[in-house]
């Protein structure tokens, strides 16, 4: 993987990036013949947040997504998403295949199914509507594994990839004269002078002219309340290795969700996702999706966070003047990473795009929104709060406790050598107190998503800040 300085002096550049993952290293990429002069800032390193923790489909076939949209809006809603899906899924191929990136990517059918009789309905109603696209769908009673469903069906022209190798390669096509990359360049702060954004990170200023937040979760509230109109949930992903290795992926449309892929030796499983809210217990998380996937020891366990809207469209386009945003891809960030580098490249370029109305921050307030504003404004409250009522989780037993040092609460977590790692146990974003993942032996904010390792870096945000000890 190439690695990129950090910036330690002050600059100016036209168009300012911030945030290394698939999404901004996709528009960096589109941008790599534009005369202004690009930067692109991650916080860590290229695709070390989300990208880098993702099963990595490359999938139109969303669950049950084109029945929600035409739901909750109608039918040529649902019709222009798949459009945009497809479109992102082509631009992928053309992509690989110009640049010639070798990143495994391979074809894999993808299936939808259920196993349970009451949404047999469900799935015939998603076959009805990829048929009416125009999408090639056939029936199954059975997937390539050998588990019998209630009700299946599986599309073509759908992949998966290895995202890292893909972002590292085409963020070096992007480099040139003017178009840099920095890492390890956290941005903490933003400040809007005359028709200028002076963006802070902790050793420089970047003066630019127009900014591009592409991180997965922005760190400000307003203008856009991000927290009331997104909610984080959480899955686990277990890698096992498997001699009967299948060129197929699959998802059901209940929850439990249970998603599979499968990479090179390994089988990959994604489950026991939940609103990041509720269920902070990631041992006994672990073990429901270890149980629902018949893996006892798998090589490898992590998690990730997806960032879910309301009304299950993403949100990519222009926040203010020459401020544009992209989020909220509800699980599916390799298509919706791609398709947000398209829409703003053409924002950008002050050109129309066929999908800014459709993604648009400033879309309209939808049947689904008003059921959904209030439970999520609840769940807000509700994981605050609960995080201060409730610090010592049952589960942690005496490991980590909790102290209080110069008047601060402090928690002291004693590893398998024994040696004793001691932070502070308060997000910096928003002040929730944090909850340790003992599965990844990290600190997690139940809030909105922040996370910490065993002293106290932050290697996600939204937290801009450590909360590592100091004596």
């Amino acid at each position: 993987m190439d690695k990129y300085p950090k910036l330690t002096k002050n600059m100016q550049t036209d168009i300012l990036i911030v945030g290394g993952g698939l999404t901004g290293g996709s528009l960096f990429y589109q941008l790599r013949d534009d005369k202004r002069k690009v930067t692109l800032v991650e916080r860590s390193t290229l695709g070390m947040g989300a990208t880098g923790r993702s099963s990595a489909k490359i999938t139109f076939l969303q669950e049950n997504i084109y029945t929600k949209l035409a739901n909750n809006f109608d039918e040529f809603i649902a019709s222009l998403y798949y459009e945009s899906q497809k479109l992102a899924i082509e631009k992928m191929k053309e992509i690989i295949k110009k640049e010639k990136i070798d990143c495994d990517f391979k074809a894999s059918s993808s299936y939808l199914y259920t196993l349970i009789e009451d949404e047999v309905e469900d799935i015939k109603r998603e076959k009805e509507l990829l048929s009416s696209f125009k999408e090639l769908v056939k029936e199954i009673d059975i997937l390539p594994n050998g588990m019998k469903v209630k009700k299946g069906f599986y599309v073509n022209d759908t992949y998966v990839f290895h995202p890292l190798k893909y972002l590292n390669a085409i963020a070096k096509k992007g480099i040139k004269k003017d178009h840099e990359i920095y890492e390890n360049t956290n941005v903490i702060n933003v400040v809007k002078k005359d028709d200028l954004y002076y963006c802070y990170t902790k050793d420089a200023i970047i003066t630019c002219k127009e900014l591009v937040i592409a991180t997965h979760y922005p760190n400000f509230l307003v203008p856009f309340l991000f927290p009331i109109k997104c909610y984080l949930e959480k899955s686990y992903i277990l890698a096992k290795k498997e001699k009967d290795m299948k060129e197929f992926n699959a998802i059901n449309i209940s929850n439990p969700i249970y998603s599979i892929r499968y990479y090179n030796e390994f089988k990959l499983v994604v489950g026991a996702s939940h609103n990041l809210c509720i269920k902070n217990n990631d041992t006994e998380n672990v073990h429901e999706l270890q149980q629902l996937a018949n893996i006892k020891n798998p090589t490898y366990i992590w998690s990730n966070h997806d960032i879910m809207t309301l009304d299950d469209l993403p949100y990519i386009g222009v926040l203010k003047e020459h401020l544009y945003l992209a989020t909220g891809y509800n699980t599916w960030g390799m298509t919706n990473a791609t398709l947000a580098s398209l829409v703003l490249y053409d924002l950008l370029n002050h050109q129309e795009n066929r999908y800014s109305n459709l993604l648009s921050l400033q879309r309209g307030i939808s049947k689904v929104k008003i059921i959904k504003y209030p439970l999520n404004i609840f769940s807000n409250v509700y994981s605050y709060m609960h995080s201060k009522i409730n610090v010592r989780k049952k589960w942690y037993h005496d490991n980590p406790y909790f102290t209080k040092f110069d008047g601060k609460n402090v928690a002291i977590y004693k590893d398998k050598t024994g040696k004793e790692h001691i932070v502070y146990i308060k997000c910096p974003h928003l002040k929730c107190n944090l909850i340790f993942n003992r599965v990844e032996e990290t600190w997690d904010c139940p809030c909105h998503g922040s996370r910490f390792t065993l002293d106290g870096k932050c290697i996600m945000g939204p937290s801009n800040y450590d909360i590592s000890y100091k004596k």
